[in-house]
């Protein structure tokens, strides 16, 4: 079992930059892939970035791909996404989520947090 608790989201403004922390309880939260997704109101939930358990490979979604990196911490059990640039397209609740094995682009994921919203304005 896995708990996930998400911070860092709330408003900036375009061009700006927020660092989103989600926080996971547990001692195997190394052996987990993490994956950071976003839903805009009225819009599904869409993968934004992956980790492998030992950070050594990534993935992003082709629309965050060089203003966006995710990066985890296994000593403090905390993966991280750095977003830069943002822009009003980007606002939408942020959401963590684990899952064993490879990095997939869809939310099949075991574990979710609550998210944090993230707000860019123009």
């Amino acid at each position: 079992q896995v708990q996930l608790v998400e911070s860092g989201g709330g408003l900036v403004q375009a061009g700006g930059s927020l660092r989103l922390s989600c926080a996971a309880s547990g001692r195997t939260f190394s052996s987990y892939t993490m994956g950071w997704f976003r839903q805009a109101p009225g819009k599904e939930r869409v993968f934004v970035a992956g980790i492998s358990w030992s950070g050594a490979n990534t993935r992003y979604a082709d629309s965050v791909k060089g203003r966006f990196t995710i990066s985890r911490d296994n000593a403090k059990n905390t993966v991280y996404l750095q977003m830069n640039s943002l822009k009003p397209e980007d606002t939408a609740v942020y959401s963590c989520a684990a899952r064993q094995g490879l990095i997939v682009p869809t939310t099949s994921y075991n574990y979710w947090g609550q998210g944090t919203q993230v707000t860019v304005s123009s």
